[in-house]
Parts: C-alpha cells; sequence; structure tokens
C-alpha cells in the first residue's frame, strides 16, 4: 500500500505502562504494583462521578447526545462562556487534532518548546507541518524566544502551561505578554490541563468570555483533576468561529454518554478536587524532600507530578518496576537521565522512594 510518506518517520507515543501489562511481564502480582508514571488521580475518580455512572449504566444501549446538550451547557455556566466558545473532545488529544485539521498543510509550521508535550509534534508531523523547537530555558518555556521563532509560515504555537513533563510553569507578566504580541494569524493553544493544581493560576477565560482575542484557544480536560482518565473527556474554550470550524472537523459521538454524565456530575464534586489539591500539594513536598535526603536533582513542579535526575533513567525505570512501581521514563523527551513520577497517595509516595533508592544501589 502507497502510505502517506509523512508517516515514514513519525514517532509512535508511548504512555506510561498499564499496571495489567507490568505483572505479566515480571510475573507479579498486579495487587503488588503502583503506577506513578502517567499523572492520573491517586484519589481516584469522583465519588459524585462514579454515582451517576451507576445510573446511567443500564442506557448503554443508546447512541449518546452528539452535542452533549446537558454537560455542555452545565460547563458553560460554570466557566462563564457562551456555548459557541466550547467544543468538548475525547481528551485534549483530539482537540489538538482539530487545530492541526483546521489550519495545518504541507509548508506550515507550528512552534513548540524543546521540552513539550510529546503529541504537539505528532500531530504536526501527520499533517505534514514543519516543526520548530525552540530551546528551552530551565526546562520550560522561553516565550520571547518562541514568538521570535515566529514566521509567515506559522499556524499554531503550543504552550502548556504548567508544562508536561518538567511541571514548569510560565511566569505570569511573560505569559500575558506573549499572548497578547503573537500575530493574530496565529493560534496560541494554552494547554492547561493542570491548570486545577495551581493557587494563582493566570485565567484567560476573560478574554474568551468577552471574544478579545480571536487566536487563543484554552484546553482543559477531566482526566486529571477529577480522575476521569479512563473515560477520555477533554475541553477546548476559543473565539466562536474558531469553535464552529472545530464542529465541522468533530466526529459525531465523540463524548461516549458514561463521559457526558460523569463528567457533568465531576463538576459539582468540589470536596473531591479540594482533597485531590490538599494530597498532590503533600506529595510534592514529600517526594521534593527525599530527593534531596538523595543528593537528587530536581525540576521544582507545579503540577502532579515531579521530574527527577536519575543519572541512567532508563536502567532506574526498570530496576523500579522490578520492585512493583511504575513511574516515566524521559529518554523518549531527549531526557535519559531523568525520570517523571508522579505523585501518588502517602503511602505510595513512601514506596516509590524507597523502590528508588533500592535502585540507585544496585
Amino acid at each position: 500500500m502507497n502510505f502517506n510518506p509523512f508517516l515514514q518517520n513519525l514517532p509512535t507515543y508511548l504512555p506510561g505502562r498499564p499496571i495489567e501489562e507490568v505483572a505479566r511481564e515480571m510475573k507479579i502480582p498486579a495487587s503488588s504494583i503502583i503506577k506513578l508514571a502517567s499523572n492520573e488521580n491517586p484519589l481516584g475518580p469522583s465519588p459524585k462521578a462514579l454515582a451517576a455512572l451507576r445510573q446511567v449504566l443500564p442506557q448503554i444501549h443508546l447512541y449518546p447526545d452528539g452535542q452533549a446538550y446537558f454537560f455542555k451547557h452545565k460547563l458553560a455556566d460554570s466557566l462563564g462562556i457562551e456555548v459557541n466558545q466550547l467544543i468538548l473532545g475525547n481528551g485534549s488529544n483530539e482537540l489538538i487534532e482539530f487545530a492541526a485539521h483546521a489550519l495545518l498543510s504541507p509548508g506550515s509550521e507550528v512552534v513548540v518548546s524543546q521540552y513539550c508535550f510529546a503529541i504537539y509534534p505528532i500531530v504536526a508531523k501527520m499533517f505534514g507541518a514543519g516543526v520548530v523547537t525552540v530551546p528551552a530555558r530551565n526546562y520550560g518555556h522561553d516565550l520571547q524566544a518562541m514568538l521570535e521563532a515566529i514566521t509567515p509560515q506559522t499556524r499554531i504555537v503550543f504552550v502548556a502551561n504548567p508544562n508536561n513533563p518538567t511541571g514548569t510553569m510560565a511566569l505570569r507578566e511573560e505569559l500575558i505578554r506573549f499572548v497578547n504580541e503573537v500575530p493574530q494569524n496565529v493560534l496560541v493553544v494554552l494547554d492547561e490541563a493542570y491548570i486545577e493544581f495551581l493557587d494563582d493560576p493566570v485565567d484567560f477565560t476573560g478574554l474568551i468570555r468577552l471574544g478579545t482575542c480571536p487566536n487563543v484557544m484554552l484546553m482543559r480536560t477531566f482526566s486529571k483533576i477529577h480522575g476521569l482518565a479512563g473515560l477520555r473527556v477533554g475541553y477546548g474554550m476559543g473565539p466562536a468561529p474558531l469553535i464552529a470550524a472545530f464542529e465541522k472537523i468533530r466526529q459525531p459521538f465523540n463524548l461516549n454518554l458514561p463521559a457526558q454524565v460523569a463528567a457533568a456530575a465531576a463538576l459539582e464534586d468540589v470536596e473531591h478536587v479540594q482533597k485531590t489539591r490538599i494530597n498532590n500539594f503533600q506529595g510534592l513536598e514529600y517526594l521534593s524532600a527525599g530527593f534531596r535526603r538523595l543528593g537528587l536533582e530536581y525540576v521544582p513542579s507545579h503540577a502532579n507530578f515531579i521530574m527527577v535526575k536519575v543519572g541512567r533513567g532508563q536502567f532506574i525505570f526498570e530496576a523500579m518496576q522490578r520492585r512493583g512501581v511504575i513511574v516515566r521514563p524521559m529518554g523518549g523527551y531527549l531526557l535519559p537521565e531523568w525520570i517523571r513520577v508522579s505523585v501518588g497517595l502517602p503511602q505510595e509516595n513512601e514506596r516509590c522512594l524507597a523502590a528508588l533508592h533500592e535502585s540507585l544501589k544496585s
């Protein structure tokens, strides 16, 4: 078959390894393994979402509402924006593809930071677009350099804040200036998957609400703070003309019925969100202190994970895996000396540090 030539050198995205796969490979019980690899919520899903799921399961023989009317209106009201400024996705990843479908073609370009989320350049290359990678500053975005990297061929600039996989956060003044100075024919995609973990985030929803920023899309997700990663619920906020273009691209029924119902219920679960934030703050403090005791360099994180320099990242990843602790090696991000650790429950964080200590000794 005559495959699309853009696929020839396209890397395959490798997510954090699932518990069941590691259990089969290591021949150890799945119940003895903890996964701190994919930035999932260690408290589990929102209890209100679980209750809503139990009620809706008898209806899954029916197609979902293709417009997700109830959930979409509830979400728009909670954000203080109009429904036509909101689009739903099968996780944030689908929103990235919407942007690529709408704006990218062979010869166009995207601008990303050196240690960006791997999906940005992968999706760009799928559409034959060039990827301009700007060197990082202290493992985070150099926004001024990214601004200077924009050319007449640039169609999209991706900025994750906080950034995955490094956990870094852009300075408030720099981010506001960046958004204001990007040319209006270039789409700024602000990936805010971890924004709920910040105490005082830059809130750009006001720009969306007022319609004063015609080239900005905000992406958020229910996978992290709400604990619904397995249901794949993402959403984007942007100017009505951009959202209308995305709606032409969106596949029907892209958000399934359990996902719509669970996410709508999770919006009301303020207690679960607060417990998650507290657990995350305490976990970051605990892991950071543990890394310092072990004499390891780490990047201070503003998200629900933390990146630590262990020397031989792949070796330590495999050694910890044999001890029943799954973390994320960073070789795929050109950081072979580092691993990324998701914040877990207190006992999981304790076990993670113990496994890391033993693995370093080995």
